[in-house]
C-alpha cells in the first residue's frame, strides 16, 4: 500500500492473467535499469535483450486476484540460478527470483515509462552477444551514455552456434531454437520460388538476395506479450522451414495466442521464447520469426543472413509514446550504424 515513503505500480500482461503490483520504497529510486544480453535471456524471450531491474531486498510482486503464480510458467535450467517465470496464456516474461533468499528481478516492460521510478543504465552480458547484438545500436539514451558491465569470471563466453544443413546435406540452413530446445527448426536461404513471387519478394534483402529482411519493432502488443520494450522479426516461408510448420504455428513444445482477430502469435510453452508472429493479411503462409531465437554463427545479428531495415523501426510512433528518449536514440544508433555496415540508410517496405 502507497504511503509517504512510498510508491505503488501496477502491471498486467497482455492478456491480463499476469496482474500484480509493486509497493517500492522512495528511498529505493529510482531503480536501474539493465538490458541483458546473455544468451540464455535471448533464448528464453526471443527478443534481442531484456530490460531488468533487480528489486529492493524484502519487496515481491503482490499478485492482484485470480491472478497468481498457478497463471504463470515457472522455468529453470541445469545450472541457473533463478527461477523465470512467464504468463502460460500469452508468453508474457515477468522477471525471475532467487530460490535462496527470495530476491526478484523485474521486466520493467509492463509499467509506464517514469525515470523517477525505473532509468536504464547499463548493458550487461555484452560480450555473450556474439558479433555484437541490440547494444551496437543503443550507445546512449538522450545525453546519458550506457555503462557497460561483464562478470569478471569469464562466464560471458557467448554460445558459438554450428553451420547447418539440409536434409540433403549441401543446402545452407540457419537454425531457430528456443533455449529448452522444445522449438527447434531451421530456415533456408531466399530461393527461386520466393524470389519470383511478387507477394513474397519483399521479404528479400534488396541489397543482397541471399538474405531475408529483418527489422526492431516497438508496437505496445509486443511489448506486453515478451515483457521486453522491443522484438526484432525476420520473416520465413512456413513451408519452406524444416520441418515444415503449419499455419497454426504449432511446433514442438510450442503453444499460441490470439492478441487480436487477425494476429496468431507462438511461445514455446516451456522456457517462454516467443517464436512466431503471424498476421492473416501477410502474404499466405509468411511468418514473422523472432531473431532472439536465431542460432547464427557469425553472431546475434544473423549478419550473414539478415539485412537490417536501418531507416526505420517498425511501430515507431508506439516506442515514442512509451519511452521517447529510448525510440529516439534507438533509431540513431541503427542508423548511425547502417551507415557503417550498408553505406546507406537502408528503409524499405516489408510485406508491401
Amino acid at each position: 500500500m502507497e504511503s509517504e515513503n512510498s510508491i505503488s505500480l501496477n502491471a498486467q500482461c497482455y492478456c491480463k492473467s499476469l496482474h500484480f503490483t509493486l509497493t517500492l520504497p522512495t528511498s529505493a529510486l529510482p531503480l536501474s535499469v539493465h538490458l541483458c544480453h546473455c544468451s540464455v535471456c535471448r533464448y528464453t524471450h526471443g527478443t534481442m535483450c531484456i530490460f531488468h531491474a533487480p528489486l529492493p531486498a524484502n519487496v515481491a510482486p503482490q499478485f492482484v486476484t485470480p491472478s497468481g503464480l498457478d497463471k504463470l510458467t515457472a522455468y529453470t535450467w541445469p545450472g541457473g540460478k533463478g527461477i523465470r517465470y512467464f504468463c502460460s496464456t500469452c508468453g508474457c516474461h515477468m522477471g525471475d527470483v532467487s530460490p535462496d533468499d527470495g530476491t526478484w528481478v523485474i521486466s520493467t516492460s509492463f509499467f509506464a515509462k517514469d525515470e523517477s521510478i525505473f532509468q536504464i543504465k547499463t548493458h550487461v552480458f555484452t560480450e555473450s552477444a556474439l558479433g555484437g547484438g541490440l547494444n551496437d545500436w543503443l550507445p546512449q539514451i538522450g545525453n546519458r551514455k550506457m555503462k557497460t558491465w561483464n562478470p569478471d569470471d569469464g562466464s560471458a563466453v557467448p554460445v558459438q552456434p554450428q553451420i547447418e544443413h539440409g536434409a540433403d546435406g549441401q543446402e545452407d540452413r540457419l537454425r531457430a531454437q528456443c533455449h529448452c530446445g522444445g522449438v527447434s527448426f531451421t530456415i533456408p536461404r531466399p530461393n527461386k520460388e520466393v524470389l519470383t513471387n511478387p507477394a513474397m519478394k519483399s521479404f528479400v534483402s534488396p541489397i543482397d538476395k541471399t538474405k531475408w529482411v529483418a527489422c526492431l519493432d516497438m508496437c505496445d502488443d509486443c511489448r506486453l506479450t515478451t515483457g521486453s520494450h522491443l522484438v526484432a522479426w525476420t520473416f520465413i516461408p512456413l513451408d519452406q522451414c524444416e520441418p515444415k510448420i503449419k499455419p497454426d504455428l504449432l511446433i514442438g513444445t510450442s503453444k499460441t495466442f490470439r492478441s487480436s482477430t487477425d494476429v496468431l502469435r507462438s511461445f514455446c510453452g516451456q522456457c517462454g521464447a516467443t517464436v512466431f508472429f503471424s498476421y492473416a493479411k501477410e502474404a499466405k503462409n509468411i511468418a514473422d520469426v523472432a531473431v532472439g531465437i536465431l542460432r547464427a554463427p557469425e553472431g546475434v545479428k544473423a549478419e550473414n543472413w539478415l539485412t537490417w531495415r536501418t531507416g526505420r523501426i517498425a511501430w515507431y510512433k508506439s516506442g515514442l509514446r512509451y519511452d521517447e528518449a529510448l525510440a529516439m536514440s534507438l533509431s540513431q544508433g541503427l542508423a548511425d550504424w547502417g551507415m557503417v555496415k550498408y553505406g546507406q540508410n537502408l528503409d524499405f517496405e516489408i510485406g508491401s
